[in-house]
Parts: structure tokens; sequence; C-alpha cells
């Protein structure tokens, strides 16, 4: 199969020398460290590591970025460094240290105390900022690193009131764009990117730090009866109510069964209004996540935004297409047309699920395209490329002055 260029536009550079294998968009596989401590560039790479984050994996609400978090503190813990994981929740056993701020919502009112208790000083504080911010830059005084999944704008309103909506909103922007200014921001797609810019960050310190997957190991084939599946946390914005409603109108054309992997808040909602032939299944283990994306006919993706959509390139790995929206995230992870289809409606969904399921050797070619373009992103490369970016962020902080981190 000929290899396809890349979807993602690239970046543009910093007034620093910015090596090419991190420049926006680029999925160079680049070349190893030369040792624990020093880039391929020669760049000097942070060894105390610190993340700042809402949750460990381990958290019954964890999802992507949690999944992203876990394999780069993993990655940088294998290749020396001392890294640190500050959250809220109950923390799990890593090869990485983990550090519990408190609940869910108070460790954010706690994490300066807890970073200077149980952390104290550390070479790169990582801000993880989904949402709600740590305000870091504004109490952190070294080198300071935000790292974006999305940015919340439209999901406020899904989740509070009117005036908490908007407070939430502005304290987000407010964020990114100020307290962090003089900071590199890390994206995990061009999406994510253009929605920072949107919001006012400078474009210069914005460097993409795709989400990669693990080698799949032995495949299963696809299922002899249509088999369809959609993963994720079951939450207002992954949209799974409005993919019950498609199935009644897709089951009488296609049969089959529809499963629903995941749990959260919404599930008992969801349960009660899901027609024939749809199976809850719950959290699963990783072998039975394997064994239903391996079988699946088509990964079935109808959330409202995402950063990425990791579940979308776990499918892939697998050869099964998916079919979103054409949404932020999910057109920088799904090739249009190529590895899967992005609906601009709901009756375009529904005709797509329909089509490829009618149509074995299209999925099968889509399929096929999507496992080869799932090959470019590995864990390892999502270590080396935020490697890469750590230490510029260090050595743009040493040049400003004593490592000082900006203020708002």
């Amino acid at each position: 199969m000929p290899q396809r260029a890349s979807a993602l536009a690239p970046g543009q550079k910093d007034s620093l020398s910015v090596p090419a294998h991190i420049r926006t968009g680029d999925h160079v596989a680049d070349p190893l460290p030369t040792g624990p401590h020093i880039t391929s560039s020669g760049s000097r790479l942070p060894h105390r590591i610190t993340f700042l984050a809402r949750r460990d994996l381990a958290n019954q609400a964890a999802g992507g970025s949690e999944l992203l978090i876990d394999r780069i503190a993993g990655g940088l813990t294998a290749d020396g460094h001392d890294v640190t994981l500050v959250c809220g929740g109950p923390p799990a056993a890593r090869d990485y240290r983990v550090v519990s701020a408190g609940g869910d919502a108070g460790h954010f009112l706690r994490a300066k105390a807890t970073f200077a208790r149980e952390v104290g000083d550390c070479d790169l504080l990582v801000e993880v900022c989904n949402g709600m911010p740590y305000l870091a830059p504004l109490w952190h005084r070294g080198p300071t690193l935000c790292l974006v999944n999305h940015v919340h704008t439209d999901l406020w309103q899904m989740r509070y009131p009117g005036p908490a909506a908007r407070l939430g909103r502005r304290l987000e922007h407010w964020a990114l764009a100020g307290t962090h200014r003089d900071n590199l921001m890390v994206a995990v797609s061009e999406s994510t990117a253009a929605e920072l810019r949107g919001i006012g960050v400078a474009a210069d310190r914005i460097r993409i730090v795709n989400n990669g997957v693990e080698e799949p190991g032995p495949l299963l084939p696809e299922a002899k009866e249509p088999l369809f599946l959609a993963v994720g946390r079951l939450v207002e914005y992954k949209r799974i109510d409005l993919l019950l409603r498609l199935w009644e109108r897709v089951r009488p054309v296609t049969g089959g069964r529809l499963v629903i992997v995941g749990d959260g808040p919404e599930r008992e909602r969801l349960e009660a209004m899901a027609g024939p032939g749809v199976t809850f299944a719950g959290r699963v283990s990783e072998a039975e996540k394997h064994r239903l994306m391996c079988e699946a006919w088509l990964l079935l993706h109808p959330s409202l935004v995402e950063g990425w959509g990791l579940v979308v390139t776990e499918a892939a790995a697998r050869g099964t297409p998916a079919i979103g929206f054409d949404i932020p995230g999910l057109c920088d992870s799904v090739e249009d047309g190529e590895t899967g289809v992005l609906a601009r409606g709901e009756s375009s969904f529904a005709a797509a699920w329909c089509a490829l399921s009618l149509s074995t050797e299209r999925r099968a070619a889509m399929g096929r395209a999507a496992a080869q373009r799932a090959k470019r992103f590995r864990w390892s490369a999502t270590v080396r490329q935020f490697q890469a970016v750590a230490a510029e962020a260090t050595a743009r902080a040493a040049a400003r002055g004593g490592g000082r981190s900006g203020r708002a």
C-alpha cells in the first residue's frame, strides 16, 4: 500500500532552535537519546520531572489523558528520570512515584502544599490542564510546561449552570493564555493547537506530542456476524445517547450487535434507553478490549469533542476503521475516507454505518489503511517527543534567567 502524507500541518519554529523531529505535526522516528540526560540534539534533559494532573490511571474515571500521562511517566522512568505524579484521588503503585493531594475536587486547592511537602523541588513541573487549572506558574518558580488534551470551551456549559460555566471557561482561558504565557504548551493534536491559538496562545510556543498505542499483538479475525463497538467513558459529551438513537435506524438494515465498553455517570440513563441488540460491557480487561477491537466491524465514536481520540488509534492498530463526526481531534486521528469516515451530521453518520457494514471490501480496505497509519503512532515515539520538548522548556527557562516561570 502506498505511503500517505501526514494529515497534520507542520508547525512554526521558535526563536530558539527546535529539533526537526519535534516540529508541530511531524511523525519522524527521531533518533534515540545519546544518554539518560542528553537528547540527540545535545540539549540537556531535566532529571527530576513532576506531573500535576487530576487523576491517576487507576481512578475509575480515568481516560485517555490519564493513559497518556502514565505512558509518558513510565517511559521517562525507564530512561532514568526521577518522575513524580501529584494527583487527586487514590493513587496506585507505579514504577514512578504517585502522591495523592486529596479528593477529585479538593486536591486543586491542596496541590501547592502537597507539592511543597512531598516534592519540594524539581527540574521541570508539568501542569496537565484539562479544564480546571492548577495555576502552577503563580506559585512555582522553576521551569514549567503545560500539557493540554483539549480546550474545554464548549464543555463547561454541558457540565455546569450558566454562571459557573462562564467562570470556568474564563479561568481556563486565562490560565492557558495568561499564567503560562512564557511557557511552552504541549498539545496532543493539531486541533488542540488550533484551539490554543484561538484563545491567544502564541503559535511559536505550541509543540505537538501525539498519543501512541501499544503493539497490538496477534490479531483475531473479524466477527462473522455484525459487531459494532463504542469505547469510552459514559459522560455527556461522548454522546452515546445519540449512538443509541441511530442504532434504531441502522439495526433493521445491518442486524448484529452494538457493544458499549466503559462506565460513567450516564450509564444508568443510557441502559434505560437502549433497544434490542445493545450490550453494556462496563470496564473490561485489556485482553477483552483487544478481542472486541479485533472482532468489531467498526468502531463508533460519536463524541462532541476530542483532543485526539485514543480509542480510534487503538482500534486502527487492529485493522478496525472508525466512524465519527467531523470534530476537533477526530479530524486528526481519522483520515476521512481512508481510515474511516467523518460524518457531517446524524444522517450521514447512520448512512456511513450502513454502507460500510454492507461493503466487506471497502471496510477491509479502510481497516488495512487504518492499521498502516497506526504504525506511525507508538508510545516510544511519544516519550521521545516529550523528552525533546522537556529539554527545550528547561533551556528556555534558563535563558530567561534563573528558570523563573512567567507571571500573569
